[in-house]
């Protein structure tokens, strides 16, 4: 290696204890990333601290209760009964990490703008309590240039220099909540740093816990890396999103087609429509990318279209219950509507930016009587933009016949769909799920 990329001697030390796993990592945000984060962690040998400003989460790790629910029952009891996790939400313990990961959300404000607030609050608590010899790796997903622009100067106030005395990298989270195939161990990690020290350092760490880790020319790359993933995502989503309409309007059923099309082995990969987009990641971080690129002079076409056309979709669904109850002669008002799964995708309980909390809205506003059932979310908790203070309801024959209208969001497979085709008599289906069923006796509309 040659003499200018050697690592600094502080990188070094570090290094060296994240090989041995005796350094102590920092979880900053127990959420659907930094749990899974800790779990990775912990299993890697090294003693972990779990951090959040949310008391109750500190509780639920201190006493062993589990609360997300995906990620298995039994995880968050190991972690309590561990000599080596502490759970805490005083920010003065940190100062004993050798690394400080921190897994803190990235959400829009009213007009789409990124909202960094949380990715400042929480860099600014690191600097206050920022010591040579330490490692600090951003996962939360933003524009380029976030770690160096926004995150470098807050730490770099403590009077210490990066890339020598500490050192700064950002590694884009990837998870999937629900997802069997892959964990955060397995999945591989990018990392980039500020410098060539920091890229090296935050490689040994991840590598430590992680079978494959990538070192990207820097940290801007692998924030485009990371936004560029969910762009992709969004806006072929968005292609067959505007397909369905299309399609359906000449009698061609859009989720024949891609099956139809995946027998391509070759230059073809299926994405599928639906009620909206949902999650935390795909409706959200195309628009850091937009927003960047107006400093820049650019507009981004692409990923501005695709998200109206994603974000048409509730109203889309609504328009197609509407169609639907006038079928049999009833009106969207006063009509009993039965909603089927509220997460944002299957088999979780994940509602951070479902569509259906939208589609719902709207269905009250125009005077539906609304009432959901979802295997997985007993409550429709309060969201930034929603308060439905809904409860999940019994899915029985009685609650099917008595619904005017079914409409199918999220196509969790504890639902017993054979039971709804043999009960509901009118059926709105935004997920293909009713095409499984055989011998319905139901009417069912495609949205």
């Amino acid at each position: 290696m040659p003499p200018s990329l050697l690592p600094s001697p502080n990188a070094q030390a570090l290094i060296a204890r994240f090989s041995s796993r005796s350094a102590t990592i920092a979880v900053v945000g127990m959420g659907y990333v930094g749990l899974p984060l800790a779990k990775a962690m912990h299993e890697a040998g090294f003693h972990v601290i779990g951090f959040d400003i949310d008391p109750e989460k500190v509780r639920f790790l201190t006493e062993g209760t589990s609360y997300l629910k995906h990620l298995g029952v039994d995880l968050v009891p190991r972690l309590a009964e561990s000599p080596r996790f502490n759970a805490t939400g005083d920010p003065s313990l940190l100062a004993a990490a050798d690394a400080i990961v921190l897994c803190v959300p990235t959400p829009l404000g009213k007009h789409q703008e990124p909202d960094l607030s949380y990715v400042e609050n929480s860099t600014r608590m690191v600097a206050s309590i920022l010591r040579r010899g330490q490692l600090i790796s951003l996962e939360s997903t933003s524009y380029p240039g976030t770690t160096r622009e926004v995150c470098l100067p807050i730490l770099e106030s403590s009077g210490l220099k990066a890339d020598d005395d500490f050192f700064l990298v950002f590694s884009p989270e990837r998870e999937d909540p629900g997802r069997k195939d892959f964990e955060t161990s397995t999945i591989p990690r990018l990392v980039g740093g500020i410098g060539s020290s920091s890229t090296q350092v935050g490689v040994a760490l991840y590598s430590a816990a992680v079978k494959h880790v990538i070192a990207t020319e820097s940290a801007e790359v692998a924030e485009a890396a990371k936004l560029l993933e969910n762009i992709y995502r969004a806006v072929n989503i968005a292609l067959v999103n505007e397909l369905k309409p299309v399609l359906l309007d000449m009698g061609i059923d859009i989720w024949s087609v891609i099956r139809a099309a995946s027998t391509k082995p070759f230059g073809f990969q299926a994405f599928y429509p639906g009620p909206g987009l949902g999650g935390h990641c795909i409706p959200i971080d195309p628009y850091y990318l937009t927003y960047k690129a107006r400093e820049y002079g650019h507009t981004t076409r692409f990923i501005e279209l695709a998200g109206e056309i994603n974000h048409e979709m509730p109203r889309y669904v609504v328009d197609r219950v509407a169609e639907a109850l006038n079928s049999i002669g009833k009106p969207a008002k006063g009509s009993n509507i039965l909603v089927l799964g509220i997460a944002y995708k299957p088999n979780v309980d994940d509602i951070r930016e479902t569509p259906a909390a939208e589609v719902i809205t709207l269905l009250m506003d125009r005077g539906a009587i609304v009432a959901y059932h979802d295997p997985h979310v007993a409550a429709f908790h309060p969201m930034r933009k929603y308060d439905l203070g809904l409860t999940s309801q019994p899915l029985t024959a009685t609650t099917l016949a008595a619904a005017d209208c079914v409409v199918i969001i999220t196509d969790h497979a504890a639902i017993d769909w054979q039971l709804v085709g043999a009960n509901a008599g009118l059926i709105v289906d935004t997920r293909d799920a009713m095409s499984r069923v055989k011998d319905t006796i139901a009417t069912v509309f495609k949205a």
